[in-house]
């Protein structure tokens, strides 16, 4: 299990923190960074295995089928990947494809038409849309149009659970809200915490927003405020959104000193594991590291799993998911026909080949196809990859993470007041109120 490699920094550095998230730009063919020799088509990706073994394999094997439509790899690290693709789109020297998470990075760059259109296109080729979960589109779509390939793996928002303190305690995991606040009591009274949560990272306690908010309010709560549409953030689901979460603090659901907890310390999830806290809202990545260092805490079947709960008089799908539907390959508006060419064919047969789609299976994640409930059965963690691959594959709507789907500069006003109101020193209003004031920007 290599691939969820510890912490969500890891997994989504660049969506979090830069305008970058998605990298749009225009290729030079043989010049500048982002070239390729002899006219053949750029790839910049992020450097760490198994995924940059993967890609490699994947774009030898299409170089080899393909001698006429090379794909060159540069390979970054976050950091350095960030500075560089920085000087790369203010070059014009960026590379033809253009990896990244979607949201609200490739909505800026589909804006400015630095990006290619690829509606027509997968139009032109519905068995590779269609192999494909419906869901993982929504992300890659802009004012109604597809302007990147979904590719690799899922990554919802899982409750995760200890098995045993449930046992212990002769309760099960909470289908509604009103069945959570009843476990905040339970476990408060064995001397347990309820909830584990790492909420100096931020990013952490929204994930306890995104889905209370679609519970509430259903999806097109959220569509309204990606979209920038007046007073989106007043909505009075955003309202009882805020009101929910204080009062789960105010019932003590949370560890004490949860505004000092990291999650890049991987500390909320020994808190899970070690027993000190009954349940953890967390990203799928986390399974593998709990794996790794939970002294066979997954292995001895303690680890449970579920969906978040309902909401009494929501009008969220109970099915609904959010998280990180895929990550995103867009094709630079500005680079030659015959890299889009060759960008459009790698798309089409060689990026979620078999050989790709196992290895993907064999790290611990979930690729983003259909029809691979077989492939899963033979995992030994089959029975949480075929719960993350329900989990995105039958989603009515998957939500994208808020500071992915977000502008940059909405991203960090939403963190900060995240922040806020779990300590609540402001109010749900004024929560609702400050975010507002970000709209357009």
């Amino acid at each position: 299990m290599k691939q969820f490699q510890s912490t969500r920094r890891s997994f989504l550095a660049l969506a979090a923190v830069t305008p970058f998230a998605v990298m749009a730009t225009s290729a030079c063919g043989t010049s500048g960074p982002g070239g390729a020799s002899g006219g053949g088509a750029s790839m910049w990706f992020l450097s760490g295995e198994p995924n940059q073994t993967t890609i490699q394999k994947a774009v030898d094997a299409f170089g080899s089928a393909n001698p006429n439509d090379k794909i060159a790899v540069t390979y970054f690290q976050n950091d350095a990947f960030k500075t560089k693709i920085k000087t790369a789109i203010g070059a014009g020297q960026a590379p033809t494809i253009i990896y990244g998470w979607g949201g609200g990075g490739l909505k800026t760059y589909a804006e400015a038409n630095q990006v290619e259109d690829l509606t027509s296109w997968f139009d032109s080729n519905p068995d590779l849309k269609n192999k494909f979960f419906p869901s993982s589109f929504g992300a890659a779509t802009v004012n109604g149009k597809i302007y990147a390939l979904p590719n690799q793996y899922v990554a919802p928002i899982v409750l995760f659970y200890n098995k045993e303190l449930f046992d212990k305690a002769g309760v099960q995991p909470p289908k509604t809200w009103d069945d959570l606040m009843s476990l905040v009591k339970t476990f408060n009274d064995m001397g347990v915490a309820p909830l584990s949560l790492g909420g100096q990272s931020r990013w952490t306690s929204m994930m306890w927003l995104e889905y209370l908010l679609d519970r509430i309010g259903g999806p097109e709560v959220f569509k309204a405020i990606f979209e920038g549409k007046p007073n989106a953030w007043m909505d009075p689901a955003v309202i009882e959104t805020g009101t929910k979460i204080q009062e789960l603090v105010s019932a003590d659901g949370f560890i004490k000193g949860f505004s000092s907890i990291t999650a890049d310390s991987k500390a909320d999830q020994a808190l899970l594991f070690t027993g000190k806290a009954a349940m953890m809202l967390q990203g799928s990545w986390t399974y593998g590291a709990m794996k790794k260092d939970g002294q066979n805490f997954v292995q001895n079947g303690k680890l449970g799993f579920a969906n978040f709960p309902t909401v009494a008089g929501g009008k969220g799908d109970p099915k609904n998911g959010v998280g990180n539907p895929a990550q995103y390959m867009s094709i630079s508006s500005k680079a030659t026909d015959k890299e889009k060419e060759t960008a459009k064919k790698f798309f089409k047969d060689g990026i979620m080949t078999d050989t790709v789609i196992d290895a993907y299976i064999n790290s611990g994640s979930v690729p983003i196809v259909t029809g691979i409930e077989d492939k899963l059965d033979s995992s030994p963690d089959k029975d949480f990859l075929k719960f993350v691959y329900a989990l995105g594959k039958d989603a009515p709507n998957f939500q994208q993470s808020w500071d992915q789907a977000l502008s940059p500069t909405a991203a960090e006003a939403l963190l900060n007041n995240i922040d806020q109101l779990f300590l609540k020193s402001i109010t749900p209003q004024q929560f609702a109120e400050n975010m507002n004031a970000t709209l357009g920007k």
